[in-house]
């Protein structure tokens, strides 16, 4: 009887294990297979593309005058507005001239009183050189009224020296602009004593129209244009030399300017090179010493190869790395070597071949070898395709 009741079991037993497995069967059956992920991409072309490269600077004056005196004395008048415009010759300070005017006044009389004696000392020395033929005079009178001559006319030559000496200092009270530009902020005030040739400049005139910008670029980057100038990469165009100008407030300023010429030596310490472009400055918005962001055009890229930012992720290691569709329909990776970003895109140095499709959508649902149902980036756009560009996750091995 328990025999019996055991074979029992086990035909039931049976029977459920074969009904699971047929309604399993015809689960999968129903639900059919996985459906083909689907991507958009787009076929690498290559097009000629203007390389720029940005480069942070300071602004700086065209000319810097610091206006220093000439010669010592009190202030009497300051004769100009701090922060205006001065053009060349303008007089900005005055210094008390009575003592250099009576300087130039002794000068003067000096020079009368030299002038008054040559007269007499002349017909002296002819009636001397006269009698002295006639042997009525000594050789040695003779002599000394030829000296006092030449003394005379010596004095006359050292006081005239005396008395330009004097007008040039006199001139040198009244303090005038020497170049045009605008003028900052007064060191000194009415009634302050200055010296000859002070360290303390009373004044700095700067001219800013036009004005320098002046960057730094190293000399790898140096290196790199001129290599790739070389090797044909690059062609200079008309435009290579004009530069646009980015201010502190992300704002671009309206003129261009031009690269000037680049130094000839190299910074040990940043391993860099100065660059000196001019812009002009009508309106007078650029200010010496504004930290600026210059924008400079290296040349043409006839060949360029560039990939979508969208396109292109990283591994953990930082690597850019993209995803492809091969002849046979499957996604396959890429790595790149990228020389900068132009707009939107990457441009790729290596790593890519014209005429290959790149996946731009969908690249969160693939993963290298896998199949996929590839459409053209711009049909999917046409037919309202949503953005499916979420960077994959990449395991490295």
């Amino acid at each position: 009887m328990q025999i019996h009741n055991s074979v029992k079991r086990l035909a039931v037993a049976g029977v459920l294990a074969v009904s699971l497995v047929a309604g399993g069967c015809g689960r999968q059956d129903a639900g059919g297979p996985r459906p083909m992920p689907e991507v958009a991409y787009i076929t690498v072309q290559t097009r000629p593309v203007v390389t720029t490269t940005e480069l942070p600077g300071r602004t700086s004056a065209q000319l810097v005058a610091e206006v220093r005196p000439q010669v010592g004395g009190i202030i009497q008048k300051r004769l100009f507005t701090e922060g205006a415009d001065v053009r060349t010759g303008q007089v900005l300070f005055q210094i008390d001239p009575s003592l250099y005017q009576a300087a130039l006044n002794n000068a003067k009389a000096a020079l009368a009183r030299s002038e008054a004696n040559l007269s007499a000392i002349q017909l002296r020395a002819g009636r001397l050189r006269e009698l002295l033929a006639e042997k009525a005079v000594s050789q040695q009178d003779y002599d000394d009224a030829a000296a006092a001559l030449k003394q005379t006319q010596a004095d006359i030559q050292y006081g005239k020296a005396t008395l330009e000496a004097a007008r040039i200092n006199l001139q040198y009270t009244t303090i005038t602009a020497p170049i045009s530009g605008r003028i900052g902020r007064s060191n000194v005030t009415e009634g302050a004593l200055v010296t000859a040739h002070q360290p303390l400049a009373l004044a700095t005139i700067q001219k800013m129209d036009p004005i320098y910008v002046d960057v730094t670029q190293s000399t790898s980057d140096i290196l790199k244009l001129r290599r790739q100038l070389q090797e044909g990469q690059l062609s200079k165009n008309g435009a290579a030399q004009q530069v646009r100008l980015i201010l502190d407030d992300n704002s671009e300023y309206p003129w261009k300017g031009k690269l000037q010429f680049q130094d000839v030596t190299v910074d040990p310490t940043t391993g860099s090179v100065v660059l000196r472009m001019v812009f002009p400055n009508p309106k007078g918005m650029l200010l010496p010493g504004m930290f600026v962001r210059a924008i400079i055009q290296e040349g043409v890229h006839k060949n360029a190869m560039l990939v979508p930012q969208q396109a292109v992720f990283r591994d953990p290691k930082g690597n850019p790395l993209t995803f492809v569709v091969d002849q046979n329909g499957k996604v396959e990776q890429r790595s790149l070597t990228l020389d900068r970003a132009i707009g939107d895109a990457w441009l790729v140095s290596s790593g890519m071949a014209v005429g290959e499709r790149v996946i731009v959508e969908g690249l969160q649902r693939v993963r290298p070898g896998v199949p996929v149902k590839a459409v053209s980036f711009e049909t999917g756009k046409n037919t309202g395709g949503k953005d499916k560009n979420a960077a994959p996750s990449v395991e490295t091995k």
